[in-house]
């Protein structure tokens, strides 16, 4: 057993982004003087790296802190601690004058495809927005970029005068894709980006993040509660629980062979077609504890039913029992086999 490895990724190429012990730690303000009267914890060490055309899964609970990575990696909210590097630069600590370039290498596809359109510009202009604000292009130019981008994600270029309101879900979801698309970065961000939408438009978004990467050598982080959407899309999955990753793996081995006690429970609430087939179920006991007040040692122990003397005292390392197969688990450290 060893310490993962945050150099590359599972396939060996250096990362695209590269996240290492990231946290991020609200405080909370409490009376007329708004002193800090605590902290909640949303991201409380987080270590992972995405390589170049790879697409890791970010899966877990609702506020486990998914979202807050995602936000916390784009710099749109500013870490506590740790280090966060595209392309091999250190971003970090950057000012927003020194963070423009790098703005154009990363983008994010958010949850709500109305509520993230602004719906007093046409499609054409969202779609453009970002190339005239980066002085990318303009006038015919840019017209002619964005058909094209509208062609790309499936939409008329007829529609480039359109307002978000005159299209469906699927299209807006589209549409959103496009403005991400326009820099041409490496890296993008999907925040739930399919959770709002019919299983069958879900479909269709997926395949076409699937497509887009394959034909740009795009990277993704992909977060996600829906397991099977995360499991179409993915190379590698990572699971969170309260603030920290639990488990990552590659795809095959973390649905064949989950290593965490959580990660079972999440696949074991996983309807299966087959009715053939039966799965043992495993029921988590009790509600995720405040990410204010975590529990000692362990987060995941309160609901744990593998849980020792130790799980409650001491934190779990996050160790690599095969190359690029992690977990933060006792019950591996003490070479006890969960079943």
């Amino acid at each position: 057993m060893s310490e993962p490895r945050t150099q590359e990724s599972a396939t060996g190429q250096a990362p695209v982004l590269e996240v290492a012990d990231l946290k991020n730690h609200f405080p909370l303000k409490k009376g007329l003087l708004q002193r800090t009267a605590g902290y909640v914890y949303a991201v409380d060490g987080v270590s992972f790296s995405i390589a170049e055309g790879e697409t890791l899964g970010l899966v877990g609970e609702s506020g486990c802190g998914k979202s807050t990575v995602a936000r916390t990696v784009l710099r749109l909210v500013e870490p506590t601690a740790g280090s966060i590097k595209l392309n091999g630069c250190d971003i970090t600590h950057l000012g927003k004058s020194a963070m423009r370039p790098h703005r154009r290498e990363m983008q994010i596809i958010f949850q709500d495809p109305f509520a993230s359109l602004d719906p007093r510009m046409s499609a054409g202009d969202i779609v453009g927005e970002p190339m005239l604000v980066h002085r990318v292009a303009r006038g015919n130019d840019l017209a002619e970029r964005v058909a094209a981008l509208f062609q790309q994600v499936g939409l008329r270029p007829a529609q480039m005068r359109a307002f978000p309101h005159e299209f469906s879900g699927g299209q807006r979801q589209r549409i959103c894709i496009a403005r991400a698309l326009a820099l041409n970065p490496r890296l993008i961000v999907g925040d739930e980006p399919v959770s709002a939408l019919d299983v069958s438009i879900q479909a269709q978004v997926i395949n076409l993040m699937v497509d887009l990467q394959q034909e740009k050598r795009l990277s993704y982080l992909f977060i996600a509660h829906d397991l099977a959407v995360v499991e179409h899309i993915s190379h590698r999955i990572a699971v969170m629980y309260l603030g920290r990753i639990v488990e990552c793996a590659d795809k095959e081995t973390l649905f064949s062979r989950p290593l965490h006690p959580y990660t079972e429970a999440l696949l074991s609430a996983v309807p299966i077609p087959d009715p053939k087939i039966k799965r043992h179920k495993r029921i988590l006991q009790g509600d995720v504890p405040s990410p204010v007040n975590p529990p000692p040692g362990c987060a995941f122990h309160t609901r744990c039913p593998y849980v020792m003397a130790r799980c409650k005292q001491e934190a779990p390392r996050l160790i690599e029992l095969a190359p690029g197969n992690l977990v933060a688990c006792h019950l591996h450290e003490a070479g006890v086999k969960v079943l």
